[in-house]
Order: structure tokens, then sequence, then C-alpha cells
């Protein structure tokens, strides 16, 4: 018999209507459906398990030719306990019913019980009683919960019935509340009710857990898409409880808990494995921004040729940087550019920026060979005309021709020039040495200011400069 699985336990949702013994219907056999014990016509079928599987529509439910309830597995036990309480009890209505062994005063079962006992089933092939709240929660073979009169033999000894105090019927229900059959009374009720069942209990549990979870994780994304788009650090000096300035994530947290009641509640009630503040989280959301942006720009691009653009820089953290960008022309014929990725590298040697160059564009489905011109500064480990990245891209794509970065050309051009023209140089010179002495003193500075507000007032008043 297959065992139920977890996720089985906590999905599972149950929409039967069970009803009490007392609402259950009775049912109305014809007198010929009375059956001796040694017939073999049986007025319901015998349950069969084949396969590991059970009909529960067609649970035998005559109380003397039924199977005991622990003779089922035990993970199908409840399962069938319901079937039976939606059925209710067994309770034939017969024209005559059979007398005792008694033949100078002979006696018979009263349908009048059923409603003085609504939990009473009757048993025409043994012309006895039994209790079904007791049979249903009797798991002990050995046991004797509720009397094995009223569960396995049955009880038939009416004579007993109407004894005053001392009625069996009475008798078996006990004056204790905690008797065996109150017991399984009341646990007849609440398998009933299944709004109180242990399934409905853990999956509106498991509901509103996952609902203060996706609060509590969308505030977290608001929170770093807010940062991340106004580049402003996340983490603090001091992140602990008692810090002033627990840094730019956690103060904005708390910021829009203090607006929002039910934000406040789910950070406070937030357990220590699903608080989606910590570093781990803020990066892997960070993370998953990326690779969507990345996603964008892979589906702007799409299968047109595009360039690509690289440098590398010392990061504050001494580790070696390379940022990539892609130069394409969009659907509408405008020249875009995009900033990628960047990656960090062990080194900055050609073969190295390669292979890295490849394997990030690599894994976003760019074909290499669609690769159409290159842009660098002029290293020699970039330009070089044999060994340098430019050669050895230029080698796999035979049309990705190099074009040496024409803000670094103006960079080195800006340098020539200052070095060999001496007006440019003593500009320069001049120039620096003015910022120097303006800036090294606030007194310098504030003077610096007070006589270009009193230029540009004389310059508009004899308009000479538009305002």
């Amino acid at each position: 018999m297959k065992s139920k699985t977890i996720d089985s336990f906590f999905k599972k949702k149950s929409t039967e209507t069970t009803q009490s013994p007392s609402e259950a219907s009775q049912i109305e056999v014809p007198p010929s459906s009375f059956v001796p014990l040694n017939s073999d016509a049986r007025p319901s079928k015998i349950p069969r398990v084949e396969d590991g599987a059970l009909d529960l529509s067609n649970l035998e439910r005559e109380p003397g030719l039924r199977k005991q309830i622990y003779e089922y597995p035990v993970n199908m036990r409840d399962e069938i306990r319901r079937a039976y309480i939606k059925a209710g009890p067994y309770q034939p209505i017969l024209s005559e019913y059979p007398a005792s062994n008694s033949k100078k005063h002979p006696r018979y079962f009263q349908p009048l019980w059923f409603k003085q006992f609504s939990w009473l089933e009757y048993s025409p092939s043994k012309d006895a009683v039994f209790c079904l709240p007791c049979f249903l929660f009797n798991s002990n073979p050995t046991s004797r919960f509720g009397s094995s009169a009223f569960t396995n033999n049955g009880f038939s000894n009416w004579k007993k019935v109407h004894d005053g105090c001392n009625c069996a019927f009475l008798t078996h229900m006990g004056k204790d509340p905690n008797s065996l059959h109150n017991n399984a009374q009341r646990a007849y009720v609440d398998l009933m009710n299944q709004a109180q069942h242990i399934e409905v209990s853990l999956d509106r549990q498991t509901t509103q857990q996952i609902s203060a979870n996706r609060l509590r994780l969308k505030t977290s994304i608001d929170v770093v898409r807010w940062l991340s788009f106004r580049g402003c650090a996340f983490r603090g000096h001091d992140e602990s409880l008692g810090s002033k300035n627990r840094g730019n994530f956690l103060e904005l947290l708390s910021l829009l808990a203090s607006y929002d009641e039910k934000v406040e509640d789910v950070l406070k009630s937030a357990p220590q494995n699903a608080s989606y503040t910590s570093s781990k989280i803020q990066k892997e959301i960070l993370q998953i921004y990326a690779n969507r942006v990345r996603n964008v720009i892979r589906e702007e691009i799409g299968d047109r040729k595009f360039s690509i653009i690289v440098d590398e820089a010392r990061d504050e953290s001494k580790k070696e940087q390379m940022a990539i960008i892609l130069r394409f022309v969009d659907k509408q014929g405008q020249v875009k550019e995009r900033f990628f990725d960047i990656v960090h590298v062990k080194d900055t040697a050609s073969l190295t920026l390669k292979n890295v160059i490849f394997k990030v564009l690599l894994q976003h489905s760019f074909d290499i060979q669609n690769i159409r011109g290159q842009g660098y500064d002029g290293a020699s480990n970039m330009r070089g005309e044999f060994n340098g990245l430019q050669a050895l891209i230029l080698n796999d794509c035979r049309y990705a021709y190099y074009v040496h970065c024409f803000a670094h050309r103006l960079q080195l051009a800006l340098v020539a020039a200052a070095r060999e023209v001496v007006e440019v140089h003593q500009f320069f010179k001049d120039l620096s040495d003015i910022v120097n002495i303006a800036s090294a003193s606030s007194k310098r500075h504030d003077e610096l200011q007070k006589a270009q507000a009193a230029e540009i007032s004389r310059l508009v008043s004899i308009n000479e400069l538009a305002t």
C-alpha cells in the first residue's frame, strides 16, 4: 500500500460534507431483505483492496458483515471513517424483526430505538445492534473499546434495553464524560468537522506563511530596486540592532515599515531563516535584476551584428574588473550602446581577456561571428598586432575590426600637445596652480566666489551677459 506523500498531506483539501449520527438517514429495507446467518446473499458489498486501491463508495455497511476498522491499513483509516460517517449509521426499517429465542416471552428489536440513540446500528444478518462511533475508532483488536458487544459481536439481549438505570444502551454510553463511548463520540464529531482537521489547519497556516513571506520579499525587492537605481550603497558599517545607522538598506526598510502596519507585522514576526534582509539575499536580488536587464539587451540585439567595447580598471578592493559594452543598431536604425556586464579577471593577459569575453557572450547565446568591431585603449596587450586582444579575436572573427577608442586617443593627443607646445603646457600649469591655491583655503575660495559674483553682475548690467 502506497503511503501518502508530504505534498499531498499539505495540499489536500477535503470537500466532503459530513453528517452527525442524529442526522443520518434511515434505510428502508423490505421484509424480504432479512438475511439469516447461513445465507450467501448480502445486502451490500464487501470492500476489496486490489493493487493498493480501495473503492470508498463501495464499502460494506452491514455491521455484521463489514471488516473491523483495525483490519485496514493505518494510512487509509481516516478516509474510511469519513466514508462511513458520510453514509451514516446503518438503520434498516423492517416491517417485522425476528423474535428472540424465548418462546414464552419473545422480544423484538424496536425501530424507535434509532431515534432515541442516534449512534445505533442494526445488523439483519446477526439480528444485533452495534455502535457506529465505537466501531470507527476501535483501532486495537485486543482492546475493549466501547465493549466488544457493540463493535465486534453485536448486542441482542433486548430484555436489558428497557431496564431503567441498567439499560444496556445507557450503560454502554456511560455516565463519565471520559467513557470509551463518549471519547469515540467526540472523535466522531471532530472528524466530521472539516474546518478543524489537521490538513485544513496546516493548509491555512501554510497559506498565511506564504503570504507573509511574499510581502517580506516584495519589500526587500522594492528597497533593492530603489537603492540600485539611485546608485546608493546598501550596507552599513554597523548593522547591529543597537546601531544608530544600520545602512541604507535596513534603514529604508524600517522607514517603509513605519508607514505600513502589514509590513511592520511581517518584518517583526519574520523567522530567522526567512527575513529576506541578509547581504546574501540583497546580492541575489541584484543578480536577478542584472540577469533580467541582460536578457532585455539580448532580445533587443537579437541576431543583428554588434561591436564590443572593453576596458579594465582596478576597483577599491584592488581587483581587476573588466567592463563590457555592446554597440549595435536597433530596429529603428538608431545606434545604441548598452553596458552589458562587469567581470573580475585574474590578470590582464590578452588570452585571459579573450576567454572571459567569449564566455560572457556565449552564456547569453550571442553568435561570436556577428562581432563587427572592437574598441579598446592603446595598451600593448589590447592593440598588439600579433598577440594582442584584438588580434586574437580577429583570428576567430575575420570581420571584427579593431578601432582605437576615441576617448583614449583624445587623452593621448592632449598629453602630447601639453608636452610639445609651450603655451599649452604653461596654461595647464597656471590653471593647476590657481585651482590648488583657491581650494587650499576656504577664505580664498569665498573671495573667489565673491569676485566671480561681482563680475557676473557687472556683465549683466552692461548687457554683456544674459540671465
